[in-house]
This record gives structure tokens, sequence and C-alpha cells, in this order.
């Protein structure tokens, strides 16, 4: 399961060019929750300050994880990828405080005593893991007091759940597939809850108005 998963995401990451070199207020580390640039909050959704710890699960080439690190956090990015996992340090080869290793979220909170200021997934691994199995060990790995949050796509209207999710291979080979879960802010809030966060805060950010795109995304934030 593992190992497919791991070439379905080795795969989208040659789609994806590496982060710019500045955003638009010219600054070159930045944080971003939507699928848009420039868009939306930034890393003060999680509520940390420097010395503080926080995990990226699906953190793809680094570039939110290497803004913590920036802030005098010790910043964690974690991804299936090996090829994402090259881009960050491509990328940010000299960020002091940012720490990058291949595996799998569960598997990975499964195997650390770690316990973090804040857990968070920007379109990664907490769309792409049944939360019945993560939750609960998001909350053990948790200080007191500590933030998850996680961004995704809104769902589609009636498609809730574990959905497939198709990403594209060779012009020749059929899509690669992976499982994501889709639900609405109210199904996340009694999830979350369900499994010890009880302070749950949940929003969809518009597209911007100058986008032709009109999807916005979904965004959770949680507190232990």
């Amino acid at each position: 399961m593992t190992d497919n998963r791991s070439a379905a995401w080795d795969h989208y990451a040659q789609s994806k060019p590496q982060r710019r070199r500045t955003n638009a207020n010219g600054e070159t580390t930045w944080f971003n929750w939507t699928q848009y640039a420039d868009h939306g909050p930034g890393a003060e959704v999680l509520a940390s300050k420097p010395g503080d710890s926080a995990l990226d699960l699906g953190c793809g080439s680094g570039g939110n994880a290497a803004h913590l690190a920036t802030l005098g956090m010790r910043s964690v990015g974690l991804d299936l990828s090996e090829r994402q996992l090259a881009k960050a340090r491509e990328r940010w080869p000299d960020v002091d405080g940012l720490e990058l290793y291949r595996g799998d979220a569960l598997t990975y909170l499964g195997d650390t005593s770690t316990v973090f200021d804040a857990i968070y997934s920007v379109f990664g691994a907490a769309w792409f893991t049944d939360p019945g199995l993560l939750l609960p060990v998001v909350r053990a790995h948790l200080k007191p007091g500590g933030v998850f949050a996680l961004s995704q796509r809104p769902p589609v209207e009636g498609c809730y759940g574990c959905q497939a999710s198709y990403i594209p291979r060779g012009a020749d080979e059929d899509p690669a597939v992976v499982k994501r879960w889709d639900y609405e802010p109210d199904t996340w809030c009694s999830l979350l809850k369900e499994y010890g966060f009880p302070d749950v805060t949940i929003t969809v950010i518009p597209a911007p108005d100058h986008e032709k795109r009109t999807m916005g995304t979904l965004l959770v934030r949680a507190v232990v």
C-alpha cells in the first residue's frame, strides 16, 4: 500500500514546479493554506511562536515547513514521496530548524514519542488518511493547547467519505489512484470532538475574486 502511494506521489511531484523564489510581497518564505497564490491566512492559524515545534503531514516540497523554521521553530516535514523531499532539500538547503523525513503519517506518529505544539496538513496526508485512524494519533502527539489544522478542497455535494483521487502518470499509463476522505464541515466538527478536540473552527475560504476557478478551500482548525 505504501509503495503504491509513494509511486503515485512521485508522479505528482514531477508535474509540480518548485515554489516561486518570492511571493507577491517579495518574501522568500511564506505560509499558504489554499490552492491559490498569495491568498488566505498564513502561519498565524497555528498560533505558534519561536521555540515551538510543528509537524507537517505531507510537506511536499517543503515551502510551509521552511517558513516555520525561519520563524524560529523546530519544523518537521514528512512526506511519502522521495522526489518531493528531494525538491525540498534542493530548495531549502540552509534553513536552520527544518527537518525532513520520508514516511507514512500513521507509521511516523506510531513510532515517535515526540509531542508537538502544532500538527498541520495543507492538501496533504490528513486528506489522504482515514481520519478514524489519524485523529487519535494526532491528538496523542499534541501538547496541551496544541493546534491541529488542515486544508483541502471542500467536498462535492453528495460525495462524502472515502473517495478516489486520480493522479496522472505517463501518456500511455492509467492514472494512479489514491484514497482521500471528504466531509462536510459539520462532520469534521463531530469527528474532531469525538477524538478529543473540544475547540473546533471550520471555514471555507472563497477563491480570489480575480480567479477563473471558483472552488474555495476548506480550513479546519482544532485545539486540544
